[in-house]
């Protein structure tokens, strides 16, 4: 089978100008030659494409794959993760992962948290704030956390991201509305244990395949929020631990149903944190999840439970041909 490879590649971007904060979400050379190995190593041919704008100009010159492995983010709006596979589907090329509508909806916070109390999943209270004035508008208990609606990788959540008073929440939406040009989502601060769940698989063929708790390494004070400075140095800051079986069995249940009610497909992570009373809540999904060997969550967590980044890479292709084959594709 001819596999074409879909990412954004940070040094491209770097190289246009733009910031290691921009790119945080863009792939490492090294990621892009694991994920090549590992797709050959399952006995496929690989073309690595690059972004949509390569993926568009090798499309309008007739070619095509028999299946393409796409990890592209994209780089402006909130439909962004959604361009590959949309345009993928308009040439009735199969892809891995997810489709458009689910990475339209996720990418979105607030969205995506209202489909999740919809289906009856543990969330926390939030409010979407789109202007500066629709902070007064916003009646939720103090403490408060504040970010972004549609970004990853920690961008823009900081120390300052916990708010106490309502002066504190004007200026971090202020700040975080402008510097983002996007919604703000404002949630009621869940100050429980913080987990990421590992998914595999497409509907009722998805399972868990471990979770982790998120530590860390001093808790003598200071930010102790998982913000955009604290995954970027997890080395040194941040710890990685299979919790006990009992604080598993919630998060995995918790995880599985929202990636279900969600319609994600092949693999992913569902961050959780608990609230108060020690109930697993929902805070957000990675369809789209990190995929480096060595640094990234997903696999992270498959090394915690003896699956190896061979095993994880085949399961996934595994997923995707199936459902793929199942729909007549």
């Amino acid at each position: 089978m001819k596999i074409g490879m879909t990412y954004d590649l940070r040094d491209d971007y770097l190289r246009e100008g733009y910031s290691y904060e921009q790119t945080a979400e863009f792939d490492r050379v090294d990621t892009i030659d694991a994920l090549d190995e590992a797709i050959q190593a399952c006995g496929h041919e690989t073309d690595r494409i690059g972004n949509v704008q390569q993926l568009v100009v090798r499309l309008a010159r007739g070619e095509r794959w028999d299946l393409v492995f796409n990890i592209a983010e994209g780089m402006y709006g909130v439909g962004r993760e959604a361009l590959v596979p949309a345009l993928l589907d308009a040439y009735c090329i199969p892809y891995t992962f997810s489709d458009p509508l689910v990475l339209a909806l996720t990418l979105h916070k607030g969205m995506t948290k209202t489909v999740i109390r919809s289906a009856g999943i543990a969330t926390a209270d939030f409010a979407v704030v789109s202007t500066p004035g629709d902070v007064e508008k916003v009646n939720l208990p103090y403490p408060l956390f504040v970010k972004p609606v549609a970004e990853g990788t920690g961008k823009g959540i900081t120390d300052a991201s916990k708010v106490n008073s309502h002066r504190e929440l004007k200026s971090v939406c202020e700040r975080l509305l402008a510097e983002f040009h996007q919604q703000v989502l404002v949630e009621t601060f869940l100050p429980g244990r913080e987990f990421t769940a590992g998914v595999i698989g497409t509907g009722d063929e998805a399972c868990v395949v471990g979770v982790m708790e998120v530590l860390f390494r001093n808790t003598g004070g200071g930010d102790l929020i998982y913000s955009y400075h604290n995954k970027a140095n997890y080395e040194q800051i941040i710890e990685y631990r299979v919790p006990e079986p009992e604080i598993v069995r919630p998060c995995a249940e918790l995880a599985l149903s929202s990636w279900k009610a969600l319609e994600c497909r092949d693999g992913g992570r569902v961050d959780i944190r608990m609230d108060g009373a020690g109930r697993p809540n929902f805070i957000e999904v990675n369809p789209l999840a990190g995929l480096n060997p060595v640094h990234s969550d997903l696999p992270i967590i498959c090394r915690l439970h003896g699956i190896s980044f061979q095993t994880l890479i085949e399961r996934i292709l595994q997923s995707a041909m199936k459902r793929i084959g199942a729909a007549g594709q």
